[in-house]
């Protein structure tokens, strides 16, 4: 088993336009004080990283590893989420997500997803570049208007849906496999990849391929009233990636999962900071050592009543006070007798010299 790294913070719910959010010098001084000792880094944010020069130069990686460095952080994954919005999306989100997209390809669908296509495979580039063996994205939203299905389903709608996922995603799928990244797809109501099947029927269709793999976040498990325990015993050996992050289900005679299209406060599914919500995260953390996960355990802020300067401090705490240093040793070793197979015949009953 091997001991999980952290604590480590998200650094997209942070970022801003006001010293010290709009730089990654000013964001490494923040976090490093608030106890942090990795960052995950938002590549479409360009306060924070330019992913183009990150993809084409190990000496702006190395510079900016060394910014870093000099507060006691490194860059644990870089994250393209919105860029893989951008991949697969249906025409019904057009408007809400050109924002994601560069402002020179907004309003033209196709140069648009070819644009996010390019971004991935910077993305992916860039973390061979900076030394990071994972990455985490969305797969976007091409049948998530289809959920729930009235007016029903077109025969073959779904299948063709996950094809043209599969479509999309695997020449991406192997440009990471060249630069030796996993790629983590961030399991999430609104994406097509939102629970356990939904993954299975996009990974067979991309042919099991090793880089295809989970960043597994309980709090959208949660929400969906999935067990978000035994997701772990199914999925640990894809599960590469971990956001810390809490959240609360609690349904009423007027609203469940689906919110009422009411504002986060007053939704019966809510995120909370961690500590403040429902998940089990000893529970969590126990199983994932227990897989022998080996990634960071990263803080995903998103509260919908906490301060996230509040949010921030608390949340390395907690993350720091749950991580386990894993035994090298099994507990009960002292009565353990050595290894002699003699006495271990002699307990079975078993002669060797009856044998031919």
């Amino acid at each position: 088993m091997r001991t999980i790294k952290g604590p480590a913070v998200f650094l997209a719910q942070f970022a801003g336009d006001e010293a010290p959010f709009n730089s990654i010098e000013g964001l490494a001084g923040w976090a490093s004080a608030k106890g942090f000792k990795g960052v995950q880094i938002p590549t479409w944010d360009k306060r924070v990283i330019d992913l183009k020069q990150a993809a084409e130069s190990q000496t702006y990686c190395d510079e900016y590893a060394g910014k870093l460095a000099e507060h006691g952080l490194v860059v644990t994954e870089l994250a393209s989420h919105l860029q893989g919005q951008l991949v697969a999306l249906h025409p019904a989100y057009d408007h809400p997500a050109d924002s994601f997209a560069a402002p020179e390809v907004r309003g033209n669908p196709a140069a648009r997803q070819a644009w996010a296509v390019e971004q991935l495979h910077l993305a992916a580039k860039a973390s061979r570049r900076f030394g990071i063996d994972r990455h985490v994205t969305f797969s976007g939203s091409l049948l998530w208007p289809f959920l729930y299905p009235y007016p029903q389903w077109t025969d073959g709608l779904i299948e063709d849906g996950f094809d043209e996922q599969a479509r999309r995603w695997r020449p991406i799928l192997d440009a990471f496999n060249e630069s030796g990244v996993d790629l983590c797809y961030e399991i999430h109501p609104a994406e097509d990849l939102h629970d356990g099947l939904t993954f299975e029927m996009f990974l067979e269709r991309v042919g099991n391929h090793p880089r295809c793999n989970i960043m597994y976040d309980p709090s959208h498990l949660v929400l969906q009233a999935i067990d978000y325990l035994a997701y772990i015993d199914h999925y640990h050996e894809r599960i590469k990636m971990f956001h810390v992050k809490d959240a609360e289900f609690r349904p009423d005679g007027k609203t469940g999962a689906y919110g009422g299209f009411q504002p986060w406060i007053r939704r019966a599914g809510r995120f909370r900071s961690p500590g403040d919500g429902q998940i089990d995260f000893k529970a969590i953390f126990s199983k994932l050592s227990g897989y022998d996960f080996d990634g960071w355990a990263v803080l995903e802020w998103e509260c919908c009543l906490k301060n996230s300067e509040d949010g921030a401090a608390e949340g390395a705490r907690f993350i720091a006070d749950h991580i386990i240093r894993v035994s090298e040793r099994a507990f009960d070793d002292f009565v353990k007798a050595s290894a002699d197979r003699t006495i271990n015949d002699a307990i079975l009953g078993i002669d060797r010299s009856t044998r031919s």
